[in-house]
């Protein structure tokens, strides 16, 4: 539910006025100011957009009562007193996404927006509201672009004021967390979604319809239609009842099985003798889509004795990969190196020719602009059947050597090395996500463990520097159970990794564990004195200072400072930095600006000078030092840095935590100076875009009980309770131990970290 805005445009205008009479000293905040604004428009402006991936479909058939539900469920109006939705929910294969297909293609008429939304994963969801944002116009700079929470936030909040009637379709959404981020939050429109998993069916929605398989009339009139006849004779109706039989009515399988008869020429007689001399014997009496994935996979083996020796071997390749979006880019460039038999993926030519036979074949399909290769999911499980369990290995060994090259090595973990190469990280991030996938629901197929290990440590670097935390202490946690050795640096890297996760998570007692693990692991291998000891130091180091052990944490930190000095490491700055921050958290803000001001990268700078840098890198020891002139009794130059500091999150890293944390500062800052309006404007907006990703409860509950402070101060008591108790219900799911806790700030930092880096 989103935050209904209190303050109105004229008082945040005047808190503007106000700080335009000091130009020079809040250059910062007004900068910062109007760079978040969201220009209005006069009149609101209609307009038409949809971003439906597949053609409507000529060869739909029946399912009129689901349609028709659909239709009363949906009501295309923007005045509704709530949102409008449902739910067709049902097995794979049985036409859910056929049917919201069909519904949106006849009724492009009663909505002017129709978004559609792969919502497989939180992934998939990122990627479909990157487009969607981008379609809309609603982002501008490359920075907006590539961050999907910035995609999300600027869409609901868009949905949430637009005057257009709009349809969202989310499809195939089993994930229940990641929806969440993705659900409008506005009280008019209409969701249609398409479901596997019944609790999400039921959990956000309205109402569900059960999308069942097809009865014989329907399912024989469905197979008909997919063969283009002019005239059907009884023997063809006797027929395609047969065959509707033995796929159980689905009509996923029905349509395939058209396809492939058509593509072939035969005739439905035909098919039936052919079929059972290429299948297994199978019960026609089963459940409906008990086993349809292997009775097709033995229509497919036609085609495949059909296909050259590359040709076959792309197949099984991209049977591996995540079907939706193959981008020939990651087959040309992550095959350098790769083993001889798949050399052919790195001539430009030779992959050519054996996507052509699959074109062919109708196997794959081809986006020509895009250079993209797309593959059906049933082909996908036809394919991996026919493999031995060698060859299964050697081909996801054989992916995992061209995904390695969409992430950089993991030993640089600079978030501007990472951002540097957003867009090959992109493109095979989707296909990691798959094969953690194949792994966790089919068990292991990785030969080259140590590689598949270092496949996804590298990506889960990625997503840690890009604060998508949950999905990268999932795939570091795979990582550290998947290496042979697990007392090598790469090992206590993966280690080290997961306890960084936890810490920006607000869990630092569980972080300090792993850090240890892995200081002990670099000692054993390196030796006591190595420079590379010394991160494993800092990280101690962090999480005793957040547990608010101190003392602990300064002799860790003064350690870390002794070997990188001793070793004349280039990355002392680091140390000095996170020292500084602890003596600011230990009261002496004097010696953390000295200690700060040692770091190499920022000697001989002054506030200005910080000020004036475009370098985006320094945003965290521009946060420290406002923080620093802050508890100096220096309001107005904290304010500055802080401000400056938030504007360069935001370009950097979007509407992510760190960004939601200097928000906050600058929220309590411009409290303290007496500009009530603007506060209120950001607080709110960090509960908004704390909604847009699964790890900012912690943030929205802090923000909460800010708003629900000045709210009361200004006695607006409806509202100030209704922050009050969303902050609490957060605070106690969050930290049941808290639950009790007093309603003050103090109780709700605990939900955030001390420092944010």
């Amino acid at each position: 539910m989103r935050i209904k805005r209190m303050s109105s445009s004229v008082e945040s205008e005047a808190d503007m006025a106000r700080m335009r009479k000091d130009e020079t000293q809040y250059k910062e905040v007004l900068q910062l100011s109007n760079a978040m604004k969201v220009k209005p428009s006069n009149k609101p402006e209609r307009i038409w957009y949809n971003n439906i991936p597949f053609a409507a479909n000529t060869k739909f058939s029946g399912r009129h009562d689901i349609l028709n539900a659909v239709g009363e469920a949906l009501v295309p109006e923007t005045t509704a007193s709530m949102l409008k939705s449902i739910a067709l929910f049902g097995l794979g294969g049985v036409g859910k996404t056929q049917i919201a297909v069909q519904y949106a293609y006849q009724n492009m008429d009663k909505f002017d927006i129709i978004l559609w939304v792969a919502a497989d994963n939180a992934i998939s969801i990122a990627q479909s509201f990157r487009t969607i944002a981008e379609g809309l116009g609603l982002v501008g700079s490359v920075e907006e672009v590539k961050d999907a929470a910035v995609s999300i936030y600027k869409v609901k909040s868009w949905l949430a004021t637009t005057e257009s009637t709009y349809l969202i379709i989310f499809d195939n959404a089993d994930d229940l967390p990641a929806l969440k981020t993705a659900w409008p939050g506005t009280s008019h429109g209409s969701v249609l979604l398409t479901t596997r998993d019944f609790t999400v069916a039921t959990s956000l929605l309205t109402q569900y319809v059960q999308v069942n398989a097809l009865d014989d009339q329907d399912g024989s009139k469905l197979l008909l239609k997919a063969l283009d006849l002019d005239t059907t004779s009884p023997d063809d109706e006797k027929n395609a009842l047969a065959i509707n039989k033995i796929f159980g009515g689905l009509p996923l399988a029905l349509a395939q099985v058209g396809g492939f008869i058509r593509q072939r020429r035969m005739s439905l007689k035909e098919f039936l003798p052919l079929y059972d001399r290429h299948s297994e014997k199978i019960d026609a009496r089963k459940a409906p889509g008990s086993d349809y994935e292997h009775t097709l996979s033995t229509v497919w083996d036609v085609s495949f004795t059909k296909l050259t020796s590359i040709s076959i071997q792309l197949l099984n390749l991209l049977s591996f990969f995540d079907p939706d979006g193959i981008s020939e880019e990651v087959l040309l460039r992550g095959s350098q190196g790769i083993a001889d038999e798949f050399s052919f993926l790195s001539d430009e030519m030779d992959l050519g020719d054996a996507s052509e036979d699959l074109l062919r074949a109708a196997l794959v399909n081809r986006t020509g602009e895009s250079g993209v290769l797309s593959i059906h999911r049933l082909v996908q499980s036809a394919a991996q059947k026919r493999l031995s369990e060698s060859e299964s290995i050697r081909y996801f060994d054989a992916v995992v050597h061209m995904l390695c090259w969409g992430f950089p090595d993991h030993s640089s973990t600079d978030i501007g090395h990472q951002i540097a190469a957003w867009t090959q990280c992109e493109k095979c991030l989707p296909h990691v996500n798959r094969l953690v996938h194949l792994v966790n629901s089919r068990g292991n197929y990785s030969g080259d463990r140590q590689k598949y290990a270092d496949l996804l440590l590298r990506c889960s670097w990625y997503l840690y520097e890009s604060e998508m935390y949950n999905i990268a202490r999932t795939m570091v946690e795979q990582a550290i159970s998947t290496f042979q050795v697990s007392t090598g640096l790469y090992y206590a890297s993966a280690i080290d990794l997961s306890g960084l996760i936890l810490l920006d998570l607000a869990q630092p007692a569980q972080a300090l564990n792993p850090f240890m693990h892995a200081l002990e692991i670099r000692k054993a291998i390196l030796g006591p004195e190595d420079p590379f000891v010394a991160y494993s130091q800092n990280n101690v180091a962090l999480a005793y200072t957040e547990m608010g052990e101190l003392e602990l944490a300064f002799a860790a930190h003064q350690e870390a400072i002794r070997l990188r000095l001793k070793a004349n490491s280039d990355r002392i700055g680091n140390s000095y930095s996170n020292m500084s921050s602890l003596l600011l958290r230990m009261g002496r803000p004097e010696e953390a600006e000295e200690m700060l001001s040692r770091c190499p990268s920022l000697k001989d700078f002054t506030d200005e000078t910080f000020l004036s840098t475009g370098n985006p890198r320094f945003s965290g020891d521009m946060v420290l030092l406002s923080r620093i002139r802050l508890a100096q009794g220096q309001p107005t130059d904290a304010l500055r840095l802080a401000s400056k500091a938030l504007s360069f999150r935001r370009k950097l890293l979007g509407n992510k935590l760190k960004t939601c944390d200097s928000q906050y500062d600058v929220a309590c800052m411009l409290l303290k100076e007496g500009h009530e309006n603007s506060a209120i404007q950001l607080l709110e907006e960090v509960v908004n875009m704390t909604e847009t990703f699964a790890e900012g409860d912690g943030q929205r509950a802090r923000a909460l009980y800010k708003l629900a402070e000045v709210y009361k101060d200004r006695d607006m008591q409806a509202e100030s309770a209704t922050c009050k108790e969303k902050a609490a219900t957060l605070r106690a799911t969050l930290r049941p131990e808290l639950k009790d806790a007093p309603f003050e700030e103090a109780e709700f930092s605990k939900l955030c970290l001390w420092m944010l880096w």
